[in-house]
């Protein structure tokens, strides 16, 4: 991958990365606010977008007119501490975001798979397409909760399906999860990656490439069309 990559911005560091995107993200949601009333915003857990958050949540815009939704979650208790929830609500939702309205995925249901309709009942409250959707990628080129291997990932990467989540399962990591599918995150004005690091660095050039979607699913993000996709790294 090559400086010629319009879709990737590159930022000496990761505070830089944060200071920008958050003044940048306030503003796509203020001119929301501005144009429809009310704007909303799907994030992502891990390490990687929490400077980013610091920075958002203190940006100076009517937040009680934004909705905040997860694009995946592990299905753990929201106090567990691998909750994205929990990080979102520790992060993001504080200082002036605090007055943003928040909707979880995780409920009552046994597993992923039987909860996926009532956690897409509450996006019914969010205003969609979404203003924008921010993502991560993982080393083995997953994002948000669709992994390689997973066995529903057939159903999620499915470009005709219907907007809604899905419960999945990482082979690599210990819990099921549920996850946006793949026409529920594309229902968005604008898509961000934020990736840190040379090994991301490198795994985006190796998504950006030939292979199969199903060996790297965030391959099903940056080849559509619908929806303009900017990928953000800083090392």
């Amino acid at each position: 991958m090559t400086n010629s990559d319009p879709r990737l911005k590159r930022y000496p560091s990761m505070s830089d990365l944060a200071h920008t995107l958050a003044v940048d993200v306030a503003q796509t949601l203020a001119r929301a606010i501005a144009a429809r009333g009310a704007g909303s915003l799907i994030v992502s857990g891990g390490k990687t977008p929490v400077k980013l958050y610091e920075q958002l949540r203190a940006q100076p815009i009517e937040w009680h007119r934004v909705s905040v939704a997860l694009a995946d979650e592990r299905w753990v208790d929201p106090s567990d501490p691998g909750s994205n929830e929990r990080m979102v609500r520790d992060v993001l939702l504080q200082d002036r975001a605090a007055e943003a309205r928040f909707a979880g995925l995780k409920n009552a249901a046994p597993t992923p798979d039987l909860g996926a309709v009532s956690a897409w009942e509450t996006f019914a409250r969010i205003p969609r397409p979404f203003d924008v959707v921010m993502l991560g990628m993982g080393d083995d080129g997953h994002t948000a909760s669709l992994f390689p291997g997973s066995p529903n990932l057939s159903i999620a990467l499915t470009a005709t399906a219907a907007a809604g989540c899905v419960g999945m399962r990482a082979p690599s990591a210990p819990q099921p999860r549920l996850s946006l599918n793949l026409s529920a995150l594309l229902d968005s004005r604008r898509l961000l990656i934020l990736i840190e690091g040379e090994g991301k660095l490198a795994t985006y050039e190796a998504a950006s490439g030939g292979g199969p979607i199903e060996e790297m699913p965030v391959r099903a993000v940056l080849r559509q069309s619908r929806v303009p996709v900017e990928v953000s790294w800083a090392p």
